[in-house]
C-alpha cells in the first residue's frame, strides 16, 4: 500500500458515494442466489495458498488496489481493450500485482455451481478475508452486493495508490479521502505482516536511510538489493522478517524496533501522531486483529456499484 497526488475534490464526491450505496450491501447478499459462495472461494483460496503461501498476500493486496482506484468494482481484473487502458500496467501494480489466474480459478468454480450471479468485485473481498484467516489472521462478515465495473483507468490507478515513498501526512491524507481514519491506516498498513516487496520499492530506504533504519536489516537487505537501479530490481525480501507466512503483529514490532522495510512502513513508526497505535498494536495482537477486521469491512465499502450500475462479469478479465 502506499501514494501519489490527490485530488481533493474527487474525495468528497466518493465520501458521498461511500454514504449513499455502502447501505445496499450486506452479509447475507447471496444467502438465496448462490448459498455455496463462501465454501467454494474458500476451497480455491485454500488450494492455492497451499501452492504458493505468498498468494494470500497477493489475494489481499489486490483488494486493496481494486477499491483505492474509483471503488470496490473488480476493475483492476480488467485486461486492457482498444477502448481503455487498464490498470495492470499502472506503475503501482505492473510486475507487482498477481494473483489473477487465481481470481480466474475462483471465478470459474463459483460461475459452475451459480452461474452469472457473484461478481468479481466480491470474489475479492472474499478472497480477501479468506486468505487472512487461513494464514492465521481474524475473520470477519464480508459485506457483499457489488457489481463489477465496465472500464479501467491507469492514470486513476497511477494517481490513487500511495507508493512505497509516501510521508505520513500523504498516507492520513490519502486514507481520511476515502473515508478510513488514521486509526484505519495503521491497522490496515497490518497487511504488511505478510507478503514480499521487490527491490526497486525499498532500495532508496536502504542506501540512504539510516536514522529510522536497523543497521542489520539493512545490510541483510543490501546483499540482495544492489545500489546500482535496474540491477536486481525485481528481487524480492519479505515485509516481514519474522513470521512472513503468517498474519500476526509482528509487523509492528518490526516498526518500533526500525526494521519496517517501506519508508512508507516506517512512517507509521517515526515520532509522529501514529507512534501510539504502533505501539499498541505491538503489544496486543487481539486490538490489532479486531481494528483490522473492522476496517477492512469499512474499506469495501468504498465507491461500489450497486443496484443497475455495472453489470456482473462472466470473465473477470473482460466486459460482458
Amino acid at each position: 500500500m502506499a501514494l501519489v497526488p490527490y485530488n481533493y475534490s474527487l474525495g468528497i464526491f466518493l465520501l458521498f458515494l461511500i454514504g449513499s450505496s455502502s447501505a445496499q450491501l450486506s452479509t447475507d447478499y447471496y444467502s438465496k442466489s448462490c448459498p455455496n459462495v463462501f465454501n467454494t472461494v474458500k476451497s480455491q483460496v485454500h488450494s492455492a495458498i497451499l501452492k504458493e503461501a505468498r498468494m494470500g498476500a497477493s489475494l489481499l493486496r489486490l483488494f486493496f488496489h481494486d477499491c483505492f482506484v474509483n471503488g470496490c468494482d473488480g476493475s483492476i481484473l480488467l485486461d486492457d481493450t482498444s477502448s481503455f487502458t487498464g490498470e495492470k500496467r499502472a506503475a503501482p501494480n505492473f510486475n507487482s500485482a498477481r494473483g489473477f489466474e487465481v481470481v480466474d480459478n475462483i471465478k470459474s468454480a463459483v460461475e459452475n455451481v451459480c452461474p452469472g450471479v457473484v461478481s468479481c468485485a466480491d470474489i475479492l473481498a472474499i478472497a480477501a478475508r479468506d486468505s487472512v484467516q487461513i494464514l492465521g489472521g481474524p475473520s470477519w462478515n464480508v459485506k457483499l452486493g457489488r457489481r463489477d465495473a465496465t472500464t479501467a483507468s491507469q492514470a486513476a490507478a497511477n494517481n490513487s495508490i500511495p507508493p512505497p515513498t509516501s510521508n505520513l501526512n500523504a498516507l492520513v491524507s490519502r486514507f481520511n479521502a476515502l473515508g478510513l481514519s488514521t486509526n484505519d491506516l495503521v491497522a490496515l498498513s497490518g497487511s504488511h505482516t505478510i507478503g514480499q516487496a521487490r527491490c526497486t520499492n525499498f532500495r532508496a530506504r536502504i542506501y540512504n536511510e539510516t536514522n529510522n533504519l536497523d543497521a542489520a536489516l539493512a545490510q541483510t537487505r543490501r546483499s540482495n538489493c544492489p545500489r546500482p537501479s535496474g540491477s536486481g530490481d525485481n528481487n524480492l525480501a519479505p515485509l516481514d522478517l519474522q513470521t512472513p507466512r503468517a498474519f500476526d503483529n509482528n509487523y509492528y514490532k518490526n516498526l518500533v524496533n526500525r526494521r519496517g522495510l517501506l519508508h512508507s512502513d516506517q512512517q507509521l513508526f517515526n515520532g509522529g501522531s501514529t507512534d501510539s497505535i504502533v505501539r499498541s498494536y505491538s503489544g496486543n495482537p487481539a486490538s490489532f486483529a479486531s481494528d483490522f477486521a473492522a476496517a477492512m469491512i469499512k474499506m469495501g465499502d468504498i465507491s461500489p456499484l450497486t443496484g443497475s450500475n455495472g453489470q456482473i462479469r462472466k470473465n473477470c478479465r473482460r466486459i460482458n
